[in-house]
């Protein structure tokens, strides 16, 4: 099932998508918020509109983004390690740096010279939760979406930590949906720059799988509703400058699309 957040008038709205790409998709508006509604008993309020007239917002609002880098072999070696970290190495980005499908990725051009796309699998958690063993990560997982984490390469380098790098307003553009069936364990993940393949992989090439890095992180931190789990970025990141294009389709969930501008 896909979920989608989506503006309404003066608010926001949940519903489910309906058809397949390339062909006329409808939304069937939800009541209330989806999270802790078992999908399949969700109920609608009867209104649908057509999706190409409604905006898509970015499908959650969490409390939290927890990030793993390094979680690609090829990944690693294109950042300068000859070996994989011993255990997922995590980050945080703000939810000031949430943004949706068709919005834009500012590029704050005054205190970067380089911002760099690193698409990837996010996980969407559904309940709260902490000390998740991997052979129960599923029954805390919402569904997936499609993920951006956008870095300014050259801060990362220079401050030889993360969080500004990772941290600016826009540099996580989430979308264009939830995605409650997929499979996590084999799907294709392609990012493109005008149209051009920049990366290519499938999530089987996953270092730590969805399982492991739910088990992982928990065991540091309570999960809340929302809140959402970057799965790392394989090989091929690289540069975008503003005019550019940017998207990340992940097999049997969706294309997540923004432009990127220069920073007011």
């Amino acid at each position: 099932m896909r979920i989608a957040r989506f503006g309404k008038g003066d608010g926001v709205a949940y519903g489910v998508v309906d058809g397949e790409s390339g062909q006329p998709q409808t939304i069937a508006e939800l009541y209330g918020h989806p999270f802790g509604i078992d999908p399949a008993g969700v109920r609608f309020t009867g209104e649908r509109y057509p999706l190409a007239e409604v905006r898509l917002l970015a499908p959650v609002l969490p409390s939290k983004v927890v990030a793993v880098g390094k979680n690609y072999a090829g990944h690693v070696r294109e950042m300068g390690s000859a070996e994989p970290p011993a255990e997922p190495v995590l980050f945080l980005k703000p939810s000031t740096s949430v943004t949706g499908h068709g919005d834009r990725i500012a590029y704050p051009v005054k205190l970067t010279d380089r911002v760099d796309h690193e698409g990837e699998l996010a996980v969407i958690i559904g309940r709260l939760c902490r000390d998740v063993p991997k052979e129960r990560a599923e029954e805390v997982i919402f569904g997936y979406t499609c993920a951006n984490d956008v870095t300014a390469r050259d801060l990362q380098a220079r401050d030889g930590q993360w969080t500004r790098a990772k941290g600016f307003d826009t540099f996580c553009p989430l979308g264009p949906w939830m995605e409650t069936a997929a499979d996590p364990a084999d799907l294709g993940i392609t990012t493109t720059v005008n149209g051009d393949v920049r990366q290519h992989a499938r999530t089987s090439e996953l270092l730590w799988d969805v399982p492991s890095l739910i088990e992982f992180v928990s065991s540091v931190m309570t999960l809340l509703p929302g809140d959402v789990l970057l799965t790392g970025t394989p090989e091929g990141v690289g540069p975008m400058t503003a005019g550019d294009e940017v998207s990340v389709t992940i097999e049997s969930i969706g294309t997540l699309t923004n432009r990127v501008t220069v920073r007011d």
